[in-house]
């Protein structure tokens, strides 16, 4: 059973968008374009990093 971790690897500020890659089996690049898009269209994937940022523990096997 998969689990939604921080990044320790793919990460830039706490490692949100590189979590979500990896879980997801995709680019980390990809994840963060669509953080910028949805930050440009509202401002609420500012507060969907944070919160995430704060929610998800860091990965233990990196």
């Amino acid at each position: 059973m998969k689990k939604l971790y921080r990044s320790r690897i793919n990460k830039k500020l706490c490692g949100v968008c590189g979590g979500f890659a990896e879980y997801f089996e995709i680019d980390p690049t990809i994840v963060r374009l669509l953080l910028i898009i949805f930050v440009l269209c509202g401002g609420a994937g500012i507060l969907a990093y944070i919160v995430a940022a704060l929610v998800m523990q860091t990965n233990p096997n990196q």
